[in-house]
């Protein structure tokens, strides 16, 4: 099943938490604080590939962690840093954040990476508030979270050349004709199900892509037929062929159509260099040329084929392939600056039985790794607190001296 959108969840690594460590080593006399630093968390990565066709396997795997930093050590010692993660795309996608109104990025060429959430720092250990009036610190912090978000990727088939036609026109037969692409092709009552591409490489061994599309109807750009869904996979395309069939009853009509739907789908995509193409003209070989009439009198570029019987073939791959090279690749965009979700930065107080509790996930972890009994030990934590807000906003609840305050399952008294 061919897979053009997924919404995946991504969480870059924690860094690891610092610690108090002293050294303890004999004919050492004054051994001092050795507590290390933790490593940083992994980052995850998109990066960009030309084997992957669509989105499957990401539509199986939704939820992707990079590693988490490794905690400090005694002696000094940084811990490990978090391992990286890199998932693959197809090339071609959008990326968006939370929603596709909240770009974020294309990636249009091969090996193209793109940092998507980084990982949190590394807190520090004691050693690292050693000073002349501190000599023995109880002190360290813990390590920051990683950046956590849900992305949706969307595919949008990259291809020099995207085929625009109703369902029949004979878009696959065109495109097994002049490439190495197998569709499959018959009398069918139905259209296409899913994209196809293919490779034309030309007598002088030159290649360009060209994609097939699911054939449009009328009212297609309201979500009609296929014809919406797979409209997204001609935006990146440089030329279009709107492909027409001469035997149907109004090829004039039935191209105004096509025109119509593209149009109100983008403007953009619309104003894209454009071939218009009869196609069948073996079933019709006296038909009028109302067609080529309509084309030449708006100067667009028009050809008479038989995709099954391939006549007139050269001759529009050379036009096509002269189309292409001058008519530049899509640009890639990658906005400045990312805005992820915050970093803790969310502090919850309760009352709960006349005792006062803190929820934040940073704070808890400093607590944790702090000695609050030893006097700096206290008043970092202290220091921790009013930074975050937290004393302020205990006084506003209406906190006395001698009230219990709670974070991370540890006790003290507010004064």
């Amino acid at each position: 099943m061919f897979v053009d959108e997924v919404t995946i969840e991504v969480q870059a690594g924690k860094g690891g938490d610092g610690v108090v460590t002293f050294r303890r080593e004999k004919y050492v006399p004054r051994g001092g604080p050795s507590g290390g630093k933790g490593g940083r968390g992994g980052d995850v990565y998109l990066v960009a590939d030309n084997e992957l066709m669509d989105l499957s396997y990401l539509a199986l795997h939704h939820n992707h962690r990079a590693g988490d930093g490794g905690d400090g050590g005694k002696n000094n010692m940084t811990g490990a840093d978090g391992e990286d993660i890199f998932i693959r795309v197809p090339v071609g996608v959008t990326i968006s954040l939370n929603n596709k109104d909240n770009f974020l990025a294309d990636l249009v060429v091969q090996g193209q990476e793109l940092l998507i959430a980084r990982g949190g720092r590394g807190g520090l250990g004691n050693a690292r508030f050693a000073n002349s009036r501190r000599q023995t610190p109880h002190i360290a912090t813990a390590g920051e979270s990683g950046e956590k978000f849900k992305l949706i990727i969307e595919l949008k088939v990259l291809a020099d050349v995207g085929l625009v036609g109703m369902p029949n026109a004979g878009k696959s037969t065109l495109l097994g004709a002049i490439s190495h692409a197998r569709p499959k092709v018959g009398d069918y009552p139905f259209t296409t199900l899913e994209p196809s591409l293919g490779v034309v490489e030309t007598k002088d061994w030159q290649r360009f892509t060209v994609a097939d599309i699911p054939g449009l109807i009328e009212g297609a750009f309201e979500g009609k037929g296929l014809g919406h869904e797979f409209l997204k996979h001609i935006e990146r395309c440089r030329v279009l062929i709107y492909l027409v069939d001469l035997s149907s009853e109004h090829p004039v009509r039935t191209l105004q159509t096509l025109w119509e739907e593209v149009r109100l789908y983008n403007e953009e995509t619309f104003a894209k260099p454009a071939f218009i193409v009869g196609n069948k003209i073996d079933l019709v070989p006296n038909a009028p040329d109302t067609l080529e009439e309509f084309a030449n009198k708006r100067k667009i570029p028009y050809f008479g084929i038989s995709a099954k019987e391939k006549i007139g073939l050269d001759e529009l791959l050379i036009k096509l392939l002269d189309g292409v090279k001058k008519t530049p690749l899509p640009e890639t965009r990658v906005i400045d600056e990312i805005y992820l979700i915050k970093r803790d930065d969310e502090v919850i107080i309760e009352e709960v039985n006349g005792e006062f509790v803190v929820k934040n996930s940073r704070l808890e972890r400093i607590m944790a790794k702090t000695d609050y009994e030893s006097f700096d030990g206290r008043a970092f934590i202290e220091r921790q607190l009013r930074r975050a807000g937290v004393e302020k906003r205990l006084k506003q609840m209406g906190v006395k001296d001698g009230d219990v305050i709670i974070i991370g399952g540890k006790r003290f008294v507010f004064q």
